[in-house]
């Protein structure tokens, strides 16, 4: 568009059909997933997901050379299936415990260790070699998985999950030779659930947290040591009401760590037994995020002694804190939010950052000089930005005079304009403890560039407020989130920002739920779009997988038919009068095809309209860039089929 045309000259074009030079195969294609970096002096490592190889997923190696390298090959996949969520699937080997020759490692990548996608097992990368298993082949197929990788004194140091043959899951934390050859030893066994391992400086010592059922690492765990010489183990931190997260050595003696008792996820010191506890910087800010994968760290200590932190409310700024002054310092870098991920060689410091213009990037950071040098942008060419929309973070005022929080997109476009007010599709986040950010999506431009605005609301219940917004679905899953999202579209249509007979509402998983019950409870919205989203609670309850078998407990409460009957989607599917669109995966562990299933046959018996689309594959959360694209042409048609356009 020529600088000359201003908005007045524009084209009035109706909504939902303006041109946009963003496609359904741009948006699946631009979802490289860039997460989990690691460093070691020069050598900046990360993860790397690839829908357009059918959603492999790769470990790329940047060496000192400046060089990008991809280590894994096809058809080798690095990912891992602990909690079926996974997390950071590979290790980086030392060069001294690989064997490697000098400066091998600074070209070539040196060695990693990584869990294969297709039958769980740990494999050793070296350079120039082939993969080779390191953990035995189980009798269960996929039977043993590994997560929380970290490699110390020649040895792997992990997470284990053992899947039993009558169904059963059960954990424990082992080490494992690295060069293979002898059975996995078990070194901590006898709870639900553990992450976040750290072992002490003097090697003595395994920090590590951990928690039972029926509680989630967001409600309730602790952080534990033991000592390696004896086995013998005893609690530091935490319990059934405070969430302990991300422990690290300060010394051989001491701790630094992550706590919500204050009712915000803060930091502090304390010493190994459990004494000298101290907040290195309270404030009403969260230092972390929901343990939904494991291997994360948020934050890295340095060799001067400093912290790089992440903070905030809402996204997480990078920032350098010093635990003897308290002194707090954002660094001025080009990315407005970061993952929970950070890792350090003990100067500079490796992250996955974003921008609402900027793309995920794997970015490095110079502790000292500051200097920002970005390693790999997840979208490689973005369209002009004048077609990406610029969130906007409101409060709106809920029921019962809760706040909700949000972030508006407006529909825009450089070419044309519309008339009259607009349409716009409630975004509802999965989890549902989890959070919506303010990252690009060029999901999100697909649909304001053509002339449908966007909210994503981040309802009560959401991460990145503390812990007493986080609480609030306690026992209420279904209604608070419910309610949450049809009083954000009221507000909208209130406020003459949208076409109230033009609100749409589409989620995923925990999203889907929220997506489905609002649809029959409440008559705001001109159509759903619940993507592979919990319909029955009980059969959800059954049939999910361990890690969130008892989560359902929490957000609603003890199994009782009459409840859930009267809670679950499934349960006040008459009251949907508006289309619906659902989409599932059919090889999804987490939410069954069934849930889908039963929810699309029970609209069909009543005569509502409903397109339930399914794919081969597939699993929690579209992966194959075929899938994405044909996912979201259809659900682009499903928008202009209700809005009219």
């Amino acid at each position: 568009m020529s600088p000359e045309r201003d908005a007045v000259e524009r084209d009035a074009v109706p909504y939902a059909a303006w041109p946009s030079p963003i496609s359904t195969s741009d948006v699946a294609r631009a979802g490289v997933g860039l997460s989990f970096p690691a460093m070691a002096g020069e050598q900046v490592w990360w993860i790397e997901d690839r829908p357009a190889e059918g959603g492999r997923t790769t470990i790329m190696h940047r060496g000192a050379d400046g060089a990008r390298r991809e280590l894994l090959a096809a058809p080798w996949s690095a990912r891992t299936r602990v909690h079926e969520y996974g997390g950071r699937p590979y290790a980086v080997v030392p060069d001294e415990s690989a064997g490697a020759g000098p400066g091998e490692g600074s070209g070539s990548g040196g060695s990693v260790v990584f869990a294969n996608l297709a039958d769980q097992r740990l494999y050793l990368l070296s350079p120039g070699a082939e993969p080779r298993p390191i953990t035995p082949e189980p009798d269960v197929e996929a039977g043993l998985r590994y997560a929380d990788l970290l490699v110390h004194d020649g040895q792997v140091w992990c997470v284990r999950e053992r899947h039993h043959d009558d169904g059963k899951v059960s954990r424990s934390i082992v080490s494992i030779p690295l060069h293979g050859g002898a059975e996995p030893r078990e070194r901590v066994g006898g709870c639900d659930f553990y992450a976040s391992l750290a072992i002490s400086p003097d090697g003595e010592h395994l920090a590590y947290i951990c928690w039972n059922h029926p509680r989630m690492p967001w409600n309730g765990t602790e952080l534990r040591i033991t000592r390696l010489s004896d086995g013998h183990s005893w609690t530091v931190k935490g319990g059934a009401s405070e969430s302990v997260l991300a422990p690290q050595w300060r010394d051989d003696r001491t701790l630094y760590l992550i706590s919500d008792w204050s009712g915000w996820w803060n930091l502090y010191q304390i010493g190994m037994y459990g004494t000298s506890y101290q907040a290195l910087y309270p404030a009403e800010e969260e230092f972390a995020g929901p343990l939904w994968q494991l291997g994360g760290a948020p934050y890295a200590v340095l060799d001067d002694g400093r912290l790089a932190v992440l903070h905030g409310q809402g996204d997480l700024r990078l920032g350098i804190l010093d635990p003897v002054s308290g002194v707090l310092t954002d660094l001025d870098v080009p990315y407005s939010g970061w993952s929970p991920a950070l890792a350090s060689d003990g100067r500079m410091v490796a992250g996955i950052g974003y921008g609402p213009a900027v793309p995920l990037s794997v970015v490095r950071i110079d502790a000292v000089t500051g200097r920002v040098e970005g390693l790999r942008r997840e979208v490689d060419e973005l369209p002009d930005v004048a077609y990406l929309p610029r969130p906007e973070a409101v409060e709106v005022q809920g029921r019962f005079g809760r706040r909700v929080h949000a972030l508006v997109y407006p529909p825009s476009n450089p070419e044309v304009t519309g008339e009259g007010a607009p349409p716009y599709v409630l975004f509802v986040h999965g989890g549902p403890t989890g959070h919506s950010t303010t990252a690009l999506d060029l999901k999100k431009a697909f649909l304001t560039s053509r002339g449908i605005g966007v909210i994503d609301v981040n309802y009560g219940g959401s991460t990145g407020y503390g812990r007493a917004y986080r609480d609030r679905l306690r026992g209420q899953w279904g209604v608070v989130d419910v309610e949450d999202c049809v009083a954000v579209a009221e507000w909208l249509a209130a406020r003459g920002m949208a076409d109230p007979a033009r609100i749409a509402i589409r989620g995923g998983s925990a999203g889907g739920w929220t997506v489905m019950a609002a649809c029959a409870l409440s008559d705001v919205f001109a159509g759903g779009v619940s993507y592979y989203g919990v319909s029955s609670l009980a059969q959800f309850a059954e049939t999910t997988h361990d890690f969130e078998s008892r989560y359902v407990e929490w957000l609603v409460g003890p199994s009782d038919p009459v409840l859930y009957g009267s809670r679950e989607p499934l349960g006040q599917v008459a009251g949907v009068t508006c289309p619906m669109l659902l989409l599932q995966g059919l090889s999804d562990p987490v939410v069954p095809p069934a849930q889908s299933q039963a929810f699309a046959d029970a609209l069909a018996e009543r005569g509502v309209p409903c397109t339930y689309l399914t794919f081969e594959g597939e699993a929690h959360g579209f992966r194959r860039a075929e899938t994405r694209s044909a996912a979201l042409a259809t659900e682009f048609a499903f928008y202009q089929q209700i809005f009219h356009t």
